[in-house]
């Protein structure tokens, strides 16, 4: 081991090796200036690459001579303080994954490329006094001059290029030429030199958040976790406005996860109404410059509400004071490649190392959160009533057996949308596939279009004249005749959003119809577009994915139509029931949020499944009760602690092999372990590669990570490792 008077400096780079690595200081620079945090550039291997000081130490596994130096150090003071280096490297430790990666990818891109960490303003427009009182319809021959003049004037607080092209007009030359006129003015605006909102007057609140407010605000000073239970409708979002209002006033800060950018819009604006405050937006829709200006005034306290998707957890705070995380449940927390975070774990661990109170929110709590509520610092707060009188909307199952099909509805529900098309009120189509159909097939010889790289079939996007595989994302030209028999009888089979909406506008020409889905949003703004058009009325129709079942308020809509939820109640994945009646509880939530009472019709072939009659008539606590009993029985989460050891080759026997080595390193070492696998994973080829797992359960969770802990250096050296891709998913969501 090489020693001297000299500290060896530990920097952590983005490498999938597990360890930091130990470099000498620069020749200009003395050790004592280099601090835990700052970012450096360094040798690695035949490269340079960005890293992060994580120490010093005063020797090194490896003699002096063969350290290598510093090239340069990039800052002058560290990115973030030592808390929140502490968080970061205990989340690569509880989650098994390379420090280096852990850390840099928490950084905003420009960070990870070197890039000054200096917050840079965001060009903002807005009419100048002289526009204020302009008359728009006088420039006749600049037709977008006059358009954007008219939307400034529209907004007088002014809007960013990015709000202005969100919406199809942005245009720099009509700008320009407005400037010039003296008409608009131009500046240069960070997230809190937004102008302020002057507070919405406060609402009446029901006696139950009256209650769950006093509650939360009472423990403001110190670590709790609180489940906002609430039913569709119950005002749940008030509450958090509520609350935050009081940590804002404290000078503190507050971050809030949703779990997708599509909520934000809506979300937004009623934050700021609510509470008069500007609020920073962190997600994967911004530009690299925007999440770094908002992650740098976050960490700065420059700002004080901060609403983001999963990646907001890695945002440092400097006065952390509240976190909330809204549909605590979804499944989108859980990052599902590379580094495999829980968003909303993450954020218990945040709040705790703070020692200010987290908020759980949902209709549809998780298993592990209700099982939870036995802690002694996770508190449960129910919400049974929605606000403003509304009243739940009642249920109804069709049984599809016998029934007269037309597409995908039965023929009793289109009656159903006529009467309430008829009454002006707007219908909601749910069904969690995008697409036009499933499965494209000849109706000659059974040749079906399977994906060649993931053998999985392939959807049909018929408008856009494509298959798709929405697993590895390969797409090609549909065939204008079968590839195995040549016949040009090939046939459409199943429904996708975009087949239901076809058939739609062809059952009710009169009305406007919407789609929602990943397809028709993948446009910045048209979430907020389509969100505009349903709450002003102009759709009339809605049909749509899960995006539309998470956190809308549709005051319109009074009838829900679920068209399928049969796949899930026989699925091999033990969660898919769960998800399921949350879906079902979630979309149905939309419907009778208004002044006019709401119906939910299900579409099902199985009425009298036992589980889906307890979710229908006793509603989702009875129906996560007897869940929790049969999770209990078959030692399963969250009864128990699970991790997953996934492996993928170009060959299955590779995965097989190295899977193998693994369970037999964990028998010699631990029998409180229970493995199951090597097992195929459900989706067996992916991408052109093989997938395998080896499942590990454990009533200790602290059994669990010191077996995978142990296990990794002996990963680490295998020679079967060289010729697989492995990796570890501790909490694992989806089994695929």
């Amino acid at each position: 081991m090489g020693s001297s008077g000299t500290p060896v400096i530990q920097v952590a780079v983005p490498s999938p090796l597990r360890r930091q690595f130990d470099y000498l200081p620069p020749q200009n620079k003395a050790a004592a200036a280099l601090l835990a945090g700052m970012r450096v550039r360094v040798p690695f291997g035949r490269q340079q690459c960005i890293g992060i000081i994580v120490g010093k130490t005063a020797a090194s596994e490896l003699p002096r001579h063969r350290l290598r130096r510093i090239i340069e150090v990039i800052d002058t003071a560290p990115v973030f303080d030592n808390e929140h280096l502490e968080f970061l490297l205990w989340s690569a430790g509880y989650y098994h994954h390379p420090v280096g990666e852990v850390i840099m990818n928490s950084l905003p891109a420009l960070l990870r490329q070197g890039k000054p960490a200096d917050a840079a303003g965001v060009q903002h427009w807005s009419v100048t006094p002289a526009g204020a009182g302009f008359d728009a319809q006088t420039l006749t021959r600049s037709p977008r001059q006059r358009i954007l003049l008219q939307l400034l004037q529209q907004h007088p607080g002014g809007l960013t290029a990015e709000e202005i092209d969100a919406l199809d007009v942005f245009s720099r030359p009509a700008l320009n030429a407005l400037v010039e006129k003296e008409l608009v003015q131009v500046r240069q605006r960070l997230h809190h030199e937004m102008i302020n909102h002057t507070p919405a007057a406060n609402i009446a609140l029901t006696p139950e958040q009256g209650e769950a407010i006093e509650t939360v605000s009472s423990s403001l000073h110190h670590y709790g976790c609180f489940l906002l239970n609430g039913v569709t409708g119950s005002g749940k979002t008030e509450i958090y406005m509520r609350v935050m209002h009081e940590v804002i006033q404290r000078q503190q800060q507050v971050l809030i996860l949703l779990p997708e950018i599509g909520l934000t819009p809506q979300f937004i604006r009623r934050l700021e109404q609510g509470t008069g405050t500007p609020v920073a937006v962190y997600h994967s829709g911004l530009s690299d410059r925007e999440r770094l200006n908002t992650w740098l005034l976050a960490r700065d306290n420059r700002i004080q509400v901060i609403l983001g998707t999963r990646s907001a957890i890695w945002i440092p705070l400097q006065a952390p004071g509240l976190f909330i995380v809204d549909e605590e449940h979804d499944a989108s927390y859980k990052q599902q490649d590379g580094f495999r975070y829980s968003a909303r774990d993450l954020a218990l661990v945040r709040a705790r190392n703070a020692n200010c109170p987290v908020i759980l929110g949902s209709a549809t709590p998780s298993l592990e959160s209700i099982n939870n509520r036995s802690r002694r610092d996770f508190r449960e707060i129910r919400l049974s009533q929605r606000v403003a009188d509304a009243s739940m909307p009642r249920l109804l199952v069709l049984d599809l057996k016998h029934s007269v099909m037309n597409g995908a509805l039965c023929g009793t529900l289109h009656q159903h949308i006529r009467n309430t098309l008829d009454k002006r009120q707007q219908v909601l189509i749910f069904q969690n596939r995008r697409g036009y159909s499933p499965a494209y097939l000849c109706h000659e010889c059974g040749w079906l279009a399977t994906c060649e790289r993931c053998d999985k079939l392939m959807t049909l996007h018929k408008h856009r004249r494509l298959l798709w595989c929405h697993h590895c994302d390969r797409q090609s030209r549909i065939p204008e005749r079968c590839p195995g028999c040549r016949h040009d009888m090939l046939i459409e089979i199943g429904h996708g959003t975009e087949r239901i909406e076809e058939d739609l506008k062809t059952a009710c020409p009169d009305a406007n119809v919407v789609r929602i889905d990943r397809d028709t949003t993948r446009r910045k703004g048209s979430m907020a577009e389509m969100n505009e058009d349903i709450l002003s009325g102009k759709a009339d129709i809605l049909v749509g994915t899960q995006m539309l079942a998470k956190g809308h308020h549709f005051p319109g809509v009074t009838l829900v139509v679920i068209i399928d939820v049969d796949s899930s109640l026989y699925s091999t994945d033990f969660r898919a029931t769960e998800r399921m009646a949350q879906l079902i509880t979630q979309v149905s939530g939309r419907a009778g949020r208004g002044k006019h009472e709401g119906t939910v019709i299900i579409q099902t072939h199985f009425p009298d499944h036992p589980l889906l009659r307890i979710l229908l008539e006793e509603g989702y606590m009875a129906f996560t009760s007897r869940l929790l009993e049969e999770r209990r029985e078959s030692g399963l989460p969250p009864f128990r602690f699970m991790a997953l050891l996934r492996a993928e080759a170009n060959r299955l026997t590779d995965c097989e092999s190295f899977l193998h080595e693994a369970r037999t390193l964990l028998d010699n070492r631990n029998r409180q372990l229970d493995i199951a696998g090597p097992l195929p994973a459900p989706m067996e080829r992916k991408a052109g590669r093989y997938r395998m797992q080896l499942m590990l359960l454990s009533t200790s969770r602290r059994t669990l990570n010191e077996s995978l802990h142990a296990l990794l250096p002996d990963l680490e050296g295998s020679k079967l490792a060289r010729r697989v891709r492995w990796s570890i998913d501790v909490d694992p969501q989806d089994m695929m």
